[in-house]
C-alpha cells in the first residue's frame, strides 16, 4: 500500500522535530518535508506534493490561513491545523477551518514536548483520517496505532437501560446531530440555512476544548438561530443549537415536558470526548420518537451504535449521503448497522430538520 506522504509546516523547531519523528515512526506514513514557514513549504511542494499537511497558523513571512487558501485554490489537499490552545488561537483556527482545514490538533504554550509525545496516537489517527478525505469535496467546498487507548463504548458514561421503554410524547421536539472530519463546514451549511423557528438542536462535533466555543461563536454570528457552546443545565429550546464543549460529554435530559443538557466529565468513548454515541444514547432514552437523529461526515464509527438505539426508540434517523461527505466513515457505519432510515445530500438536511417542527 502506498504510504501517506505528510508535510509539517511550523515555525517551532521542537514541533517539527517531535511531530516529524512521530509521523516517520508510524506504519504507513512517510514524512515528506518539515519546514519552518509557508514560503519554504511552497518551494518544497514544487518538488513533491504531500498527501496531508500539518500546519501551524501563526508563522512569520506568511500566516497559515493565507497559505491554506493558496493551497485550496491551487490544489486542494487535506490540512490538519496544529494550533495553540488559547482563545486567540481558537478564533484563528476557526478561520482556518472555514478556509477548508479538515481537523484541528490543539497544542499548549507550555509543556509542548510532553504534550506532543502524549498526543502521538491522536495526531497519527488524524493524519490517517485526513488521507481518506474526499478531495473533490474539499475543492467544491472551498487504522488506529498499535498502542492506541482502549476503545470504550457509551456504556462508560451512560449504561444501557435495564429494559426498553418509550418516552412519553410531548410537544417539544429535539434534533441531535453528530459529525467529525469535515463537519465544521457541513454544520455551517446546515445551520445557516435554518430559519429562526426551528426545533431545539444538540450537536457533537469532534473538536478540542476552547475550539468549540470559538466555533459556536462564529456560527452564532452567521445564523438566524442562536448557536452557543452548551453549559450544564442549559435548556434545549426552539431556535437554539447547543454544541458540546470540547473535552466534555453532553447528554440530553428530560425535565417534565422540557429538555435540558448535562455537560459532564468522563473517559473517552470511541476515543472521543465529546462522543456522538453518548449524546445519541441519551436522546434515545429521554426523547425517543420526539427526536430526529442526524449523522454527518466523519471518520470512524462514533454515533453508529447510538443512532441505531435512537431508531429503535422511535426516532427518525438520517445520514448524510456519500457523495456530499468529506469522509464517508461515520454515516457508512451507521447505514451498515441499520440505524439509518434514509440518506440525503448535505443540502437537504435542513429540510429534514424543519420536518421535525
Amino acid at each position: 500500500m502506498k504510504p501517506v506522504n505528510v508535510m509539517v509546516v511550523d515555525d517551532s523547531a521542537v514541533v517539527r522535530k517531535i511531530v516529524g519523528e512521530m509521523l516517520a515512526a508510524a506504519p504507513g506514513i512517510r514524512l515528506l518535508h518539515a519546514v519552518s514557514d509557508p514560503l519554504l513549504a511552497i518551494e518544497r511542494m514544487k518538488q513533491a506534493w504531500p498527501d496531508v499537511i500539518v500546519l501551524d497558523v501563526e508563522m512569520p513571512r506568511m500566516d497559515g490561513i493565507t497559505f491554506l487558501k493558496k493551497i485550496m485554490a491551487e490544489r486542494p489537499t487535506p490540512v490538519i491545523i496544529c494550533s495553540t490552545l488559547t482563545e486567540k488561537g481558537a478564533q484563528t483556527t476557526m478561520a482556518a477551518m472555514a478556509a477548508g482545514a479538515v481537523a484541528v490538533i490543539a497544542k499548549p504554550k507550555l509543556g509542548l514536548r510532553d504534550f506532543l509525545n502524549d498526543s502521538s496516537a491522536e495526531l497519527v489517527s488524524a493524519v490517517r483520517a485526513a488521507a481518506q478525505v474526499n478531495v473533490r469535496r474539499l475543492a467544491a467546498r472551498a487504522a488506529a496505532p498499535a498502542q492506541a487507548p482502549a476503545k470504550l463504548t457509551a456504556d462508560a458514561i451512560l449504561p444501557p437501560a435495564a429494559e426498553a421503554r418509550t418516552p412519553l410524547q410531548t410537544t417539544e421536539r429535539v434534533v441531535a446531530i453528530g459529525t467529525s472530519t469535515g463537519g465544521t463546514l457541513a454544520l455551517e451549511e446546515v445551520l445557516t440555512a435554518l430559519p429562526r423557528v426551528t426545533p431545539g438542536i444538540v450537536i457533537v462535533q469532534h473538536m478540542p476544548e476552547k475550539f468549540t466555543a470559538a466555533f459556536a461563536d462564529r456560527l452564532d454570528k452567521l445564523c438566524q438561530i442562536e448557536v452557543r457552546e452548551a453549559r450544564h443545565n442549559d435548556r434545549v429550546l426552539p431556535g437554539r443549537a447547543l454544541i458540546a464543549p470540547g473535552g466534555k460529554h453532553m447528554l440530553l435530559r428530560r425535565d417534565g415536558a422540557r429538555y435540558c443538557v448535562d455537560v459532564i466529565d468522563g473517559p473517552l468513548v470511541n476515543r472521543h470526548r465529546p462522543s456522538v454515541d453518548v449524546l445519541f444514547r441519551s436522546v434515545a432514552r429521554h426523547a425517543g420518537a420526539n427526536a430526529l437523529g442526524i449523522i454527518m461526515t466523519g471518520m470512524g464509527d462514533d454515533g453508529a451504535a447510538g443512532l441505531l438505539e435512537m431508531r429503535k426508540a422511535g426516532a427518525r434517523t438520517v445520514a448524510q449521503d456519500e457523495e456530499s461527505c468529506v469522509v464517508y466513515g461515520m454515516p457508512k457505519e451507521a447505514v451498515k448497522r441499520g440505524g439509518v432510515e434514509k440518506s440525503v445530500p448535505l443540502k437537504a438536511i435542513d429540510r429534514e430538520i424543519l420536518q421535525q417542527r
